[in-house]
């Protein structure tokens, strides 16, 4: 039996008991004004000027890549994409046919590698790099920064698992030319299914907001839409439904929307608890188990604590105590990317010394808001206990 579960439901009673009511006023349900609103409360609370609600994380990615691809004037199709990360952060650059070039994790915050990051960009000249801000530890962000100007790429930022953190005071999903937020169950904040894009460049916006949408121009801002209209001499009858890129249905709903609405006015606590937990579990484990380093100026807002041991036999003996003792885990997240089918399928095999140590030795704690001191001590004890055994 699961005495502490891995994720816990950000959406409690009272948004339940909240969205009952909602939905007795008989409300429309798919995408309309609250999306909107939702939308714009979400760039107040990130600062930034443009954000696109989508149905997933996933889909928040695929959307970035396409409008990289739609907007266009990228040098060329070359992309830097993490080892360690989640699949949907690199599949869309192979279905589109970008070309992906895999980088080592750093080996603090287990990131992209600098010195293998600055290798590849000298190399390759890429484009675009895609760098993962890995379970809400910020990224060595001054240092990506200046590797951005000094060697001109695009940068997106994959925050899904993220929301909260931030590096130095700023936010994390603000540094990149897009950003990706995943609003899944078990994350910062949940509206059931969710994802999000966030820029402050319009010509990405406005790519985002036609591709979610089949492509057509009726989320566009009216002076877009209509210069567009007229570009293409569209009359006003036709205009509704005129397709101007090949684009997606990746919509959210007005219901989604509405519990987002309410998860950001919690945002602050979640992030507090989040980070109290994460400092509990690096005081209490960062002696016996390596764990990610940051930034002491950081904020981290992590949604499972994510450690090493120190080979693959430790793990599987601290795993069998958790599992023991009603501990849900789990590996660190998918691991070393470049050791599953669907990437060396294609490319080969990518081994490097910290992204396959990751894969090896890696398994995550519960961080959730309900956990207690006494109960992030209790899990503590049990990993300890199986490291002395």
């Amino acid at each position: 039996m699961i005495k502490y579960f891995l994720a816990e439901d950000t959406i409690d009673n009272k948004d339940i008991d909240k969205l009952i009511e909602w939905l007795r006023t008989y409300p429309r349900l798919t995408k309309g004004a609250l999306t909107i609103e939702f939308e714009k409360k979400w760039n107040g609370w990130l600062g930034t000027k443009y954000s696109v609600m989508n149905n997933s994380g996933s889909s928040a990615n695929l959307l970035m890549y396409a409008a990289l691809d739609t907007v266009g004037g990228l040098k060329n199709k070359k992309v830097i994409v993490p080892s360690v990360g989640w699949v949907t952060t690199v599949a869309p650059a192979m279905q589109l046919g970008f070309e992906p070039i895999m980088c080592e994790a750093d080996p603090d915050t287990f990131g992209l590698d600098l010195i293998h990051l600055e290798k590849l960009l000298i190399e390759h000249n890429p484009a675009i790099v895609m760098l993962v801000q890995v379970l809400g530890v910020p990224h060595k962000m001054d240092e990506i920064m200046a590797l951005k100007a000094k060697y001109g790429f695009v940068l997106l930022e994959d925050a899904c698992a993220a929301m909260g953190a931030s590096y130095k005071g700023r936010k994390v999903g603000t540094f990149g030319d897009m950003a990706s937020f995943s609003m899944y169950f078990g994350h910062q904040i949940s509206t059931i299914e969710g994802g999000i894009v966030s820029t402050d460049n319009k010509a990405y916006a406005d790519a985002l907001f036609m591709l979610r949408s089949h492509g057509w121009g009726k989320d566009l801002d009216t002076a877009t839409h209509n210069a567009l209209k007229e570009k293409y001499g569209i009359d006003d009858f036709h205009s509704p439904f005129v397709f101007y890129e090949a684009g997606y249905n990746l919509r959210s709903t007005d219901l989604n929307a509405f519990i987002g609405i309410g998860q950001i006015d919690k945002m602050e606590w979640l992030i507090k608890r989040r980070q109290e937990n994460h400092a509990l579990y690096t005081a209490r484990l960062g002696g016996a188990l390596r764990a990610q380093k940051y930034d002491k100026e950081s904020t981290v807002c992590s949604i499972s604590f994510g450690a090493l041991a120190r080979d693959a036999e430790e793990r599987k003996k601290i795993v069998a105590a958790l599992v023991e003792n009603g501990v849900e885990t789990r590996i660190f997240s998918a691991g070393n990317l470049g050791l599953h089918p669907f990437w060396y399928n294609r490319y080969g095999k990518f081994s490097a010394p910290m992204a396959d140590r990751i894969h090896h030795t890696g398994f995550f704690l519960p961080n959730n808001p309900s956990l207690t001191t006494d109960d992030i001590g209790a899990i503590a004890d049990i990993v300890l206990k199986a490291i002395a055994s």
